[in-house]
């Protein structure tokens, strides 16, 4: 017994998340891109959503919140920071919050930087991480609403998560990560692999998550700015972590 998790596609690059709790039915969502493919999901699956679990209040994550309560009476549960902007919001978490979700035990990790107030959520039992617009397959979000320090820390909270924590992301932003990560990290034989079987993979139209802590950590340049090599590409061998990382979302801004 599990988590299952049903991935699809919102607007024009969002993912959807249904997730069931396979030891008691309990079905929820993870936030709310869009109406009509959520409710094609449900139609689809059978699974009937009681609860929506929102990380952060871009419109391209809430938009349905109101639509979904009223159809489905879910409760919504969201970030404590940003309740003022989450449409039905129900329920506030912050950092440390322990939900219950079926048999599974979710933990909240606050983790600002692309807003204000943006929250991942873990469910520990299955080794599943929803984290959004912060940690995305080979890249991370921009910086809306936080500095790049402070995007850096929570990009830590997350990498000190178990290396075979499945992780799902808000955007199907891989491929261009992908292309970005090479001209940062050139020389990472396992970046050079995982790039051609994204490339494979969207080919088919298929897509690239859930990635892992592990994947993660081994080709992420946004979680490697400790790297010699990533160092001394930058020509940035002396300075510190955070200022490697905040030199490298700086050259994703305008790539």
């Amino acid at each position: 017994m599990g988590l299952q998790v049903e991935q699809f596609m919102c607007r024009t690059d969002n993912f959807g998340i249904l997730i069931r709790d396979e030891a008691t039915g309990t079905v929820g969502l993870i936030d709310a891109p869009e109406e009509g493919p959520i409710l094609e999901a449900i139609e689809r699956t059978g699974w009937t959503p009681s609860i929506l679990f929102v990380t952060h209040h871009h419109p391209d994550h809430v938009e349905a919140n109101q639509a979904l309560k009223a159809r489905f009476k879910l409760k919504i549960v969201g970030p404590k920071a940003e309740a003022a902007k989450i449409p039905g919001i129900d329920e506030t978490v912050e950092e440390g919050s322990d939900l219950a979700f079926g048999e599974e035990r979710v933990r909240v990790i606050e983790t600002p930087g692309h807003t204000a107030g943006h929250v991942s959520y873990v469910f520990e039992k299955s080794g599943v991480a929803f984290t959004a617009d912060t940690l995305f397959a080979l890249g991370c979000g921009r910086l809306f609403e936080g500095s790049a320090a402070t995007m850096h820390a929570s990009l830590n909270k997350l990498a000190a998560l178990p290396a075979d924590t499945r992780v799902y992301c808000g955007h199907e932003y891989t491929l261009s990560n992908a292309r970005f990560a090479m001209t940062i990290d050139p020389t990472n034989p396992a970046l050079k692999a995982r790039v051609a079987k994204i490339e494979a993979l969207r080919a088919q139209g298929k897509p690239t998550l859930p990635t892992t802590i592990g994947e993660e950590l081994s080709t992420n340049p946004f979680l490697r700015p400790h790297d010699p090599a990533i160092r001394k590409g930058l020509g940035m061998e002396t300075a510190s972590d955070a200022e490697v990382f905040a030199e490298i979302r700086k050259r994703k801004d305008v790539s």
